[in-house]
C-alpha cells in the first residue's frame, strides 16, 4: 500500500498506517523532520522544485532523481506501507506514488493505475516531468504520460488530504 500526504501530514499519516520507509519529494531547503520509527537507510529525501521543466534558480526533476527513486521503490520488500509525500500532497508525491506502482506492478496497465490514483483522490495531479521520465527509464513507451493525462482535470487545492493507492 502506498499513502500519499503533505508535508504537514506526514508524521500522522507514518503513524497511522504502519510505514516504515518514506520518500520525500520536497523543495531545495525545506526542512523535514524524519519521523522517529523511519530509518535513515529507509528514508529517500529527493530536493527538486514542482516544476516541469528547467528555470533558473530552481532544481526541476531530473533523470538520476528518477532513477533514485525506481531504486528505492523497487528495494521495498512491500511488509509495510510506503508513505510518499512533498509539500502539498498533490503532484510531485502522486507522480511518485503513480511511478512506485507502475514499478511494482510492470505488467499492470498503466490507465488502470492512473484511474485508481484519481479515485483515491481528486486532488491529484501528477507532476509530468516525473511521469515523463519515469515513462522513459521503465520503457512504457509512453503510455504513463498518456495514462495520467487522461485523468485531468484535477480539483484544485492548497493541501491534499491523505489518500492511499492500492497495489493489488
Amino acid at each position: 500500500m502506498i499513502h500519499v500526504c503533505s508535508l504537514a501530514r506526514l508524521a500522522e499519516t507514518v503513524e497511522a498506517t504502519g510505514a516504515r520507509r518514506v520518500v520525500t519529494l520536497i523543495d531545495v531547503g525545506t526542512p523535514v523532520t524524519r519521523p522517529e520509527v523511519i530509518g535513515v537507510a529507509d528514508h529517500l529525501h529527493l530536493e527538486i522544485h514542482d516544476i516541469c521543466e528547467p528555470s533558473d534558480g530552481y532544481v526541476h526533476p531530473q533523470e538520476h532523481h528518477v532513477e533514485r527513486l525506481l531504486d528505492f521503490v523497487r528495494a521495498w520488500d512491500r511488509a509495510a506501507p510506503l508513505v510518499v509525500h512533498c509539500f502539498a500532497g498533490i503532484s510531485r508525491s502522486s507522480a511518485a506514488a503513480f511511478v512506485t506502482a507502475c514499478t511494482v506492478h510492470p505488467e499492470r496497465d498503466e490507465r488502470a493505475i492512473a484511474r485508481a490514483l484519481r479515485a483515491a483522490s481528486p486532488t491529484a495531479c501528477p507532476n509530468r516531468l516525473i511521469v515523463s521520465l519515469a515513462d522513459r527509464l521503465l520503457g512504457r513507451e509512453g503510455r504513463m504520460v498518456e495514462a495520467v493525462a487522461a485523468i485531468t482535470p484535477h480539483t484544485p487545492c492548497v493541501s491534499a488530504m491523505p489518500f492511499r493507492l492500492a497495489l493489488e
